[in-house]
């Protein structure tokens, strides 16, 4: 990841500790809730709080250095937006996240386009299912 405080400037936004803060921990998590997030923020920042983290990460996505999709059932989850859209694919037993190149959707994403002029968003797409090794356990 691009110094946190180059992207903050690049977008126009004031470079704050928490901001920074929630970029190095999106960087070093990957994917990430706003508890888990702020679980790495704190490991820097003890004094940080939850609403903290609301508040930076909405910032964050207003300026769209920071994205989220859904996984599962639970809160959103976040990510950097890095100029290289990607889809998700989500272990609904292990809940691990895996990122894959969002070219590999470009055929459904044309023809969803096609049909009706629906712009999809790369970032959000995630599909729910079993990775090889909980596929395997199934068995």
């Amino acid at each position: 990841m691009n110094n946190p405080a180059t992207k903050l400037k690049s977008v126009g936004l004031r470079v704050t500790q928490q901001r920074e803060l929630v970029l190095n921990a999106l960087d070093a998590i990957r994917h990430g809730t706003p508890e888990e997030i702020l679980t790495e923020v704190t490991k820097h920042a003890p004094g940080v709080n939850l609403s903290t983290i609301y508040r930076c990460l909405e910032v964050l996505v207003k300026a769209k250095l920071v994205t989220h999709t859904h996984l599962g059932h639970g809160a959103p989850t976040y990510h950097v937006v890095d100029g290289s859209p990607h889809i998700h694919l989500h272990c609904s037993n292990c809940e691990r996240v895996f990122s894959l190149p969002a070219n590999l959707a470009n055929d459904t994403v044309a023809s969803i386009s096609s049909a009706n002029g629906f712009q999809v968003d790369l970032y959000h797409i995630t599909f729910d299912g079993l990775c090889e090794v909980c596929a395997k356990g199934n068995k």
